[in-house]
């Protein structure tokens, strides 16, 4: 019995997807490329350097759509710097708790 659970976890965990998530350095890239790695892959980390504070490096999770985000989150434009556009508009998740008692949750897509 100990055998077949065994067996079965182990076939259940060789199925799943991995969950591992692409990171790029957005300063490399173009923000069609950033883009289109967002949309491509669903859920991208972009890593760029603080304007605010010298040598410190920011990164976050951008996504396709609210999809990717976790329930209580939706998909809200954002921009970030790239190669070629310093305000390159992207998708970040929000709470919902941002809305302010907004019903209708925007349905923003990359």
């Amino acid at each position: 019995m100990k055998k077949t659970v065994l067996f079965v976890a182990a076939a259940v965990l060789a199925a799943s997807p991995a969950m591992a998530i692409s990171r790029y350095n957005s300063l490399t890239i173009t923000c069609n490329r950033a883009r289109a790695a967002i949309h491509n892959e669903g859920a991208v980390i972009f890593r760029y350097p603080s304007t605010r504070v010298r040598g410190m490096a920011l990164f976050d999770r951008y996504v396709r759509n609210s999809r990717f985000c976790d329930a209580n989150k939706y998909a809200e434009w954002t921009r970030i710097p790239t190669k070629d556009n310093p305000q390159c508009p992207v998708l970040n998740c929000q709470n919902i708790d941002n809305l302010d008692g907004t019903f209708i949750i925007p349905n923003n897509s990359l």
